[in-house]
């Protein structure tokens, strides 16, 4: 089974929003994989209160080194996080999907 890393803008959406658009991703990756996928959970939910961007982007990058396709989410071009992110998975070779 494919790993899947998530990479969605995630500020000043809510946890529903952010649910919502990683089931897309979760879909999308399945019809081009052709079957399940695993999900790297990359939203952190219980993240420490004083956590900034770069502890955030550190712990992604460590999760994204586990995946076998990367799923970037609408506006993940605007996105500094994403846009590290998916520079990353292209210079390692990890599958890309875009939406």
């Amino acid at each position: 089974m494919k790993k899947l890393f998530i990479s969605q803008p995630m500020r000043g959406k809510s946890d529903q929003e952010i649910l919502r658009e990683r089931e897309t991703a979760i879909k999308s990756a399945e019809k081009l994989v052709g079957g399940p996928v695993e999900v790297i959970d990359s939203f952190f939910q219980s993240a420490p209160v004083d956590a900034k961007p770069l502890w955030f982007l550190g712990k992604s990058l460590e999760l994204l080194s586990n995946a076998d396709i990367a799923y970037f989410a609408s506006g993940w071009e605007e996105a500094r996080g994403c846009k590290i992110e998916h520079d990353c998975a292209i210079a390692y070779g990890i599958k890309s999907i875009e939406s």
